[in-house]
């Protein structure tokens, strides 16, 4: 077997110390929180709305600020520009999203238990891999949103795309976008498996 093979077998049958585990285990904790708070959120600051609408985004739910009124507020100036309703029942993540997380704290639980560097390393690609997509999917519902504008609407504005991540103008409204508690924790999850990797590099490969 040539020796970077070797070498990198040697390094995936390590097996994982009790800081390693810790690390899963608060990581796994921290995605679970994940799943009942808001993941991310978006602030509308407008003169005719000093106090700003918001909208937060659930991995199951879409929910506006102010008891829910923001999110018809926010639908009634969208019907203004010819955008289609916010609804949930069009945004087929939030079907899956929270069925991803549970698979994902299940297999952070499961390596605690058979602590092998090789499933860390694992988890680390998918949970990769769900980020990317999942941020990706988000841009693409933000872009359709924004470009898919009924042409007979009373205010005609050029299709544009809501920031995903940071500020920008949009008409006469300040927009802020950014991750809230629950997208903070989700964030904590790789932290914590590349934290359990790290602890866990010196450990002798198991036999």
């Amino acid at each position: 077997m040539p020796r970077f093979l070797k070498r990198e077998y040697a390094f995936l049958s390590k097996p994982l110390g009790l800081w390693s585990r810790i690390a899963l285990l608060v990581g796994a904790i921290a995605l679970a929180i994940s799943a009942f708070l808001p993941l991310w959120r978006i602030h509308l600051v407008a003169p005719q709305y000093m106090e700003g609408l918001e909208l937060n985004i659930y991995s199951h739910q879409l929910k506006g600020g102010n008891g829910g009124q923001d999110l018809h507020e926010i639908n009634n100036l969208n019907h203004y520009i010819g955008m289609k309703p916010l609804e949930e029942a069009d945004f087929v993540e939030m079907k899956w999203v929270p069925f991803a997380l549970g698979i994902f704290v299940l297999l952070a639980l499961r390596t605690i238990v058979h602590g092998r560097m090789s499933q860390c390393i694992d988890l680390l690609a998918l949970f990769t891999y769900f980020g990317l997509f999942s941020l990706g999917s988000f841009y693409y519902r933000l872009y359709t949103y924004g470009h898919n504008l009924d042409p007979q609407a009373p205010v005609t504005i050029e299709g544009f795309t809501p920031r995903l991540l940071g500020t920008s103008q949009i008409a006469n409204f300040h927009q802020a976008s950014w991750p809230d508690v629950g997208g903070i924790l989700m964030m904590a999850f790789p932290i914590a498996i590349f934290l359990a990797i790290w602890f866990s590099r010196k450990e002798e490969p198991a036999l």
